[in-house]
């Protein structure tokens, strides 16, 4: 009997090493399936979910509260599991290479709590080469074990989008890889239990994870085009959004937009892709451009917000700026690696302490993260400019009434309205005569 055939008549489990954004929803669909063992370093979390509790939204509190999936922040627990699906996050470093501290941390971890006949499949995000030239000798270097004779190892790139209710797991293509034709079979039909739409066997462990950070970067380097001609159209005084709708009336355009391009996933993966690159002697032309492009589009709105400020005859150092929104997707209370960041450290530099709002995130993470005590959305008054950088539905919704009472009362000449996102009625805006600018 093959491993599969164990773990679906629940002779043997599957643990989901990390419980994040990505973990989480695998965890929770393999224990409709099969015995799953949820493992987080995070206690904190970890009681959470066992309270029921889902922190990410990802799957909702009900959800949680009646999935069968055993949460634990024991590592020894990983004892009990023969397949390991490893979803840790692997961010960059300030220098912005990667940083596996991550993702050798949890090796470590599986490799001493690994027993013979197992199959660990990573989903990180890593380079090429990082599941087999680091990943595999951490973990015959804790167990004891040889990879290939006591276990298997797999990739298969996560391509959860946190927050978005339509592109699922279950409804999303993965890629799976294996380090031979068994432990690929093994893998494919493992994930074939949750993913509905199938799978795609890729040739190698190393084309999957090529696959996964080229994905992210093509989409990357789409949107600093669109920067891009923000920035010129912004100099030439044409509304970007109005030249995006005209190309869009084309059949093959791409509807890429300009944006913030933070999150865990395009504002990184393409760094790692740079990194080995670059070790091979191969400097990036095109993708490190488009990297430089988005990481500076938080100064670039910073500095439109101070422009305005200006034309509306405001002290600098004395406006009082709200910034609406500090998670890095619109709906999802994920404030990793967020550029609204960017936005607060360059109004810090023009003396500007702004005021931020987001009732999606955690108040918590937003303090840890990035040192900002957020508002709550009714205490909000006074204000000179009014920063839309996040498009929550709740902020969708705001009428020119409500958006009005967060103002100081004077004319609506000298108030500023900045929408990162596009998502006002510019001419509702313009009518009202508010000073106005959109990315």
């Amino acid at each position: 009997m093959n491993l599969y055939d164990k773990l679906v008549n629940k002779e043997e489990k599957i643990a989901v090493i990390g419980l994040g954004y990505v973990g989480m929803p695998i965890a929770v669909a393999f224990a409709k399936k099969v015995n799953v063992i949820g493992f987080d370093l995070n206690t904190e979390k970890i009681e959470q979910y066992k309270d029921g509790i889902d922190p990410t939204n990802e799957v909702g509190d009900e959800a949680i509260r009646h999935t069968t999936v055993d949460f634990t922040s024991d590592p020894t627990k990983l004892q009990e599991a023969k397949f390991h699906v490893v979803a840790v996050p692997t961010p960059v470093k300030a220098d912005k290479t990667p940083d596996l501290t991550p993702i050798e941390g949890v090796s470590r971890t599986i490799g001493k709590n690994l027993t013979k006949g197992s199959i660990v499949v990573y989903e990180s995000t890593v380079y090429p080469g990082v599941t087999e030239d680091i990943c595999i000798p951490i973990l015959e270097r804790e167990s004891g074990l040889k990879c290939g004779v006591d276990f298997k190892v797999g990739y298969s790139p996560e391509r959860i989008n946190p927050g978005d209710k339509v592109h699922r797991l279950e409804n999303i293509t993965k890629i799976v890889s294996g380090m031979d034709k068994e432990s690929l079979e093994e893998i494919a039909n493992v994930y074939e239990l949750v993913v509905e739409v199938g799978v795609h066997r890729a040739g190698s462990i190393k084309v999957a994870e090529a696959a996964k950070v080229v994905e992210n970067s093509q989409r990357d380097i789409n949107i600093a085009f669109m920067n891009e001609l923000a920035i010129v159209f912004d100099r030439m005084g044409i509304d970007t959004q109005e030249v995006v709708e005209a190309m869009n009336t084309k059949w093959n355009a791409l509807e890429f937009s300009p944006g913030l391009v933070g999150g865990h996933c395009i504002g990184v993966d393409p760094y790692y892709f740079l990194y080995e690159a670059e070790k091979l002697g191969y400097h990036s032309q095109i993708i490190l451009s488009g990297r430089k492009i988005n990481d500076g589009m938080g100064e670039f709105v910073a500095d439109a917000i101070i422009k305005k400020l200006i034309l509306a005859n405001k002290v600098v150092k004395q406006a009082r700026v709200v910034i609406l929104g500090i998670t890095f997707k619109e709906n999802c209370p994920d404030t990793r690696n967020s550029k609204v960041e960017d936005i607060i450290k360059r109004l810090n530099e023009y003396g500007i302490e702004p005021t931020v709002v987001d009732p999606y995130a955690d108040p918590v993470e937003a303090k840890y993260e990035y040192g900002v005590d957020l508002v709550p959305f009714d205490m909000i008054n006074g204000a000179d400019c009014i920063v839309f950088s996040v498009a929550h539905d709740l902020f969708r919704e705001l009428s020119m009434e409500q958006i009005d009472n967060m103002f100081k009362k004077l004319p609506n000449k000298e108030k500023v309205i900045v929408d990162v996102k596009g998502i006002l009625n510019k001419n509702m805006i313009e009518k009202n005569e508010y000073i106005y600018w959109r990315l």
